[in-house]
């Protein structure tokens, strides 16, 4: 299961070193990371919005919750990007190098 394409801020996208609007090619090995990642991060969100006046947990919840998006990130970007079509064929006729 592939990573949500949430928003994200340019920021966040440069700083990942990724492209938001590219289709990745995800391995089974990192398939299965992000979605066992993802259970988990929607785990404490449900648990972390209900319980907003317990302010001693909330760091800790609010900190596990960055860790999580992070390495989901690091994953996610990690794979590699597919061609997009027009790339595909300036390959294909030989006008682009591989990267």
């Amino acid at each position: 299961m592939a990573s949500s394409a949430a928003t994200r801020s340019p920021e966040a996208v440069f700083a990942c070193g990724g492209h938001s609007d590219r289709r990745r090619r995800i391995s089974p090995e990192a398939g299965h990371a992000l979605e066992i990642l993802g259970h988990a991060i929607e785990y404490l969100v449900d648990e972390y919005i209900p319980n907003t006046h317990d302010s001693t947990s909330d760091e800790g919840r609010a900190l596990a919750l960055k860790l999580l998006m992070a390495k989901n990130r690091e994953i996610y970007f990690g794979c590699p990007v597919v061609p997009g079509f027009r790339e595909r064929c300036l390959l294909l006729v030989g006008l682009k190098r591989s990267a």
